[in-house]
């Protein structure tokens, strides 16, 4: 009998020992990812990110690319609508290239470094090291953390789940959330690969534009003859209406200005369609924005952006930068005013 209970308590001796040495703290994993970005060197990643706008949700595949230390290439592509836009990072700056229209905006900016990137690995990582009152669990396989998120407008997306595998740290899966902590924007990892190599020209600008190009239909971004589909925006400021409409015809495109009129609270919303036009970079002032659809740029007055071959851009004296970003993010609605 005695026997029997020795071995019985050398059992369980022996389960409690393994259990102890498969389990980390969360202290213990923050000090393995703080390690991790130390001997971050490259990456390239593949990822689908899913947007829920409304009662709809649209998916895109992202493709990044990171060389140590500030080199970045992020290719985002609608898995539907065969569209794309990229953000590039290099000596010269940092770029948001439209490949279908032909077009790239440089910016003065410090990108990604000035807010949370829910496909950027150690922007996550940032995330989580950051925040002191993060929530912490874990699985069989995974590490899960939840942190409040360092967006501009962060008062919308305060909160992520970040999930982890317990094998290398790599990343698994984001969800962005809303303050009830529904998820807005998900990020899914397919693809993972760490020490990465790439070819020097890898992050230019010219060579970046040209190979995206490469299969684009002949008239990607849209001819003379396509129509340009009004979009009203869905965010509701008080006491805001629209009080005008004007649909103006271009050389090359069409125009359409919308005026939203209040006691407190004014704007104005142009959307131009024009041709595809011949290669040129502009400059653009602001601090470039991650819309989620595509990639923007805000002032303290304006907000602008392109999407499916459309430029948008918003105008107003009194609106605040996340009342900005929050009506550009809402301009989605199919003619419904």
């Amino acid at each position: 009998m005695r026997k029997k209970l020795m071995l019985l308590t050398t059992g369980l001796m022996a389960i409690l020992l393994l259990a102890a040495c498969g389990s980390k703290s969360q202290d213990d994993v923050v000090k393995e990812l703080k390690g991790k970005q130390d001997d971050l060197t490259s990456y390239k990643v593949d990822a689908k990110m899913t947007l829920k706008m409304g009662t709809d949700s649209q998916v895109y595949n992202v493709e990044i690319w990171h060389k140590d230390p500030t080199f970045y290439r992020v290719n985002l592509k609608n898995a539907e609508k065969d569209q794309s836009q990229m953000i590039l990072r290099n000596n010269q700056g940092v770029f948001v290239l439209t490949p279908a229209l032909n077009k790239s905006f440089k910016f003065q900016s410090d990108w990604p470094q000035n807010s949370s990137q829910a496909y950027l690995y150690e922007s996550l990582i940032k995330d989580i090291v950051a925040d002191k009152e993060a929530k912490f669990s874990q699985t069989k396989d995974h590490y899960v953390f939840e942190t409040k998120t360092r967006y501009q407008n962060n008062s919308v997306l305060p909160f992520q789940e970040i999930k982890l595998k317990k094998k290398d740290l790599s990343p698994v899966s984001v969800k962005v959330m809303d303050p009830d902590r529904n998820p807005l924007v998900t990020v899914e990892f397919e693809k993972v690969k760490f020490k990465a190599d790439f070819d020097k020209d890898d992050f230019e600008m010219k060579k970046n534009m040209t190979r995206a190009q490469l299969g684009l239909p002949a008239m990607a971004g849209g001819g003379e003859n396509d129509a340009l589909t009004v979009k009203y925006p869905t965010f509701e400021l008080k006491g805001t209406k629209l009080t005008d409409e004007k649909k103006i015809d271009l050389e090359n495109g069409k125009r359409v200005v919308l005026s939203y009129e209040g006691k407190k609270k004014s704007y104005t919303l142009v959307q131009e369609k024009v041709k595809a036009k011949e290669a040129a970079t502009t400059f653009v002032e602001g601090s470039l924005v991650d819309l989620g659809f595509t990639i923007g740029a805000v002032t303290d007055h304006s907000m602008t952006w392109t999407h499916n071959g459309v430029d948008y851009m918003i105008a107003s004296k009194n609106l605040s930068k996340d009342e900005l970003i929050e009506v550009a993010k809402s301009v989605q609605a199919e003619e419904v005013k």
